[in-house]
């Protein structure tokens, strides 16, 4: 039986995304092509018309993840009140609970940094416009000059994520959160500031 395009761009969507929410729960490594097709109710065979390999299928999930942050982003308002809104959401205990609903950066970073030069070149593109369009919000008049310290304050915020997931203590889990959004508006406030 031959579908129309609309039903294969359609079966290729939903095996991108419920491909991106399962490797933020379970890992890259721990996401397997039976798996990820289960959770897309399609068979394994289903697959191959829709991905050369396993890679293709991280890279455009990664980057797929990543353009859904970027839209995320949008829904806070311009200026200081929507950054801090955004860094107090990023640093939220929801976000550290709920991995497969969140930042493909915190659940992936590890795992990306093995994948293949294809992989980590769609990573980088996709995190980068989601640095310049902070760094867009931060300083309108001069982006560039906030880029590097954006993409410093967004390692902060990952970083501090990946630890706070990884502490059993839960309070302290969440004290860590806590300095994590004191920590990156002190950084981001001094390059408004500049």
């Amino acid at each position: 039986m031959r579908y129309g395009k609309e039903h294969k761009l359609a079966t290729r969507q939903r095996i991108v995304e419920t491909a991106g929410r399962r490797f933020k729960r379970d890992g890259i490594d721990g996401s397997g092509v039976a798996t990820l097709m289960k959770d897309a109710g399609l068979t394994n065979g289903a697959f191959y018309a829709h991905f050369e390999s396993k890679e293709g299928l991280v890279a455009t999930a990664v980057s797929e993840q990543l353009r859904g942050q970027r839209e995320w982003l949008t829904s806070f308002e311009p200026g200081r009140a929507g950054i801090e809104a955004m860094v107090r959401t990023y640093l939220s205990p929801e976000h550290r609970d709920n991995p497969e609903d969140g930042c493909p950066s915190a659940a992936l970073l590890d795992e990306i940094s093995r994948c293949t030069d294809p992989t980590k070149q769609a990573y980088t593109d996709s995190v980068l416009g989601i640095i310049d369009d902070i760094a867009t919000r931060l300083v309108p008049h001069d982006p560039q000059s906030a880029r590097t310290t954006v993409l410093s304050v967004y390692a902060l915020m990952v970083g501090t994520l990946q630890l706070a997931r990884a502490l059993a203590d839960r309070q302290l889990a969440d004290d860590v959160l806590e300095q994590g959004i004191r920590n990156a508006l002190t950084v981001l406030d001094a390059a408004s500031a500049n």
